[in-house]
């Protein structure tokens, strides 16, 4: 068993099977958000620069236009899971970096998808500006190496400035909730580094938090199971790992009301040590794994929160 940094234990076999150089992508994120590697460590660099030459990213990549978009130029969110919205969140999810490619897209966004207040849109209708959708966005950005960018900017400004007026309820343009607004806007505000961390930023985070940590679902007694279903890669909806990631992320690790959302996370846990995936989007350019078997990124996700 190998002691990590993040205070649990992880079997020698599962660890050596995260790090296998024929899956750059897990081997990057492994390193980095459980060996704690930092971003200039010779492997890791080695390791993210193999990621877009190496499944899924390759496939991803290959059904990209020269112009930047997938599918069509315009607003990238429809059709789900293949339109270049949903690229760029899971090439971040990946452990890809700032590229020639992603350059392209993350333009033809800011382009396209992203209204002159700095709000993401995921139509032409007037209020189709889900926070859930904005948070999930900003978090790709930031995480890709794109948060120092005026588009960035304008989009946090909308946010705060959305949530402020409105709350985490900002709704899509038939008016129902967001449910996962609090985790995808928390998950974003945790990739914005400390020399950037705004008040607007800091007073989201905690409004978010706050928010997350009062409703908790619970196993034993909700009955809306798209909560408890793994999910790699993270795309419309949010799985309670999230939910969990995001708190322990965001410095909530050791907060009691979390403890049966770890608890269930525990129960999920197979004899060898891994994970399995439960759920993957639909209608995707490429293979994340199979829904039923062990999984590396479900895996390593909940390995990063700890027991």
């Amino acid at each position: 068993m190998v002691p990590l940094p993040v205070g649990i234990s992880c079997p020698d076999d599962v660890l050596a099977w995260l790090l296998e150089p024929r899956s750059p992508s897990v081997r990057t994120l492994a390193l980095t958000q459980l060996l704690h590697r930092p971003a200039d460590d010779p492997e890791v660099v080695a390791a993210r620069l193999a990621i877009p030459q190496a499944n899924p990213a390759r496939d991803i990549l290959l059904a990209q236009y020269p112009q930047g978009y997938w599918m069509h130029p315009g607003i990238g969110y429809s059709p789900r899971y293949r339109a270049t919205l949903w690229q760029i969140l899971f090439l971040a999810q990946l452990g890809m970096k700032r590229n020639a490619a992603l350059d392209r897209a993350v333009e033809h966004v800011f382009d396209t998808n992203q209204r002159e207040d700095g709000a993401f849109r995921a139509s032409k209708e007037r209020g189709d500006t889900p926070a859930c959708l904005n948070g999930s966005l900003l978090w790709a950005l930031e995480t890709l190496g794109y948060g120092d960018t005026e588009g960035v900017d304008r989009a946090w400004l909308w946010l705060a400035g959305t949530v402020a007026e409105r709350g985490l309820a900002a709704t899509y343009a038939d008016g129902e909730a967001c449910p996962w607004a609090a985790v995808k806007v928390l998950w974003a505000t945790n990739a914005v580094p400390e020399d950037r961390r705004t008040r607007d930023v800091q007073v989201l985070s905690e409004t978010a938090a706050g928010l997350l940590l009062d409703d908790v679902p619970d196993p034993a007694q909700d009955d809306d199971d798209r909560w408890f279903q793994l999910t790699f890669p993270l795309a419309h909806s949010a799985d309670l790992l999230q939910w969990v990631e995001v708190l322990v992320e965001a410095g909530y690790g050791q907060d009691r009301r979390i403890g049966p959302a770890r608890a269930w996370l525990a129960g999920k846990r197979l004899p060898d040590g891994t994970w399995s995936l439960e759920r993957s989007p639909g209608k995707r350019w490429a293979d994340f794994g199979t829904v039923g078997e062990p999984n590396k990124w479900v895996t390593l996700r909940a390995l990063t929160v700890g027991r």
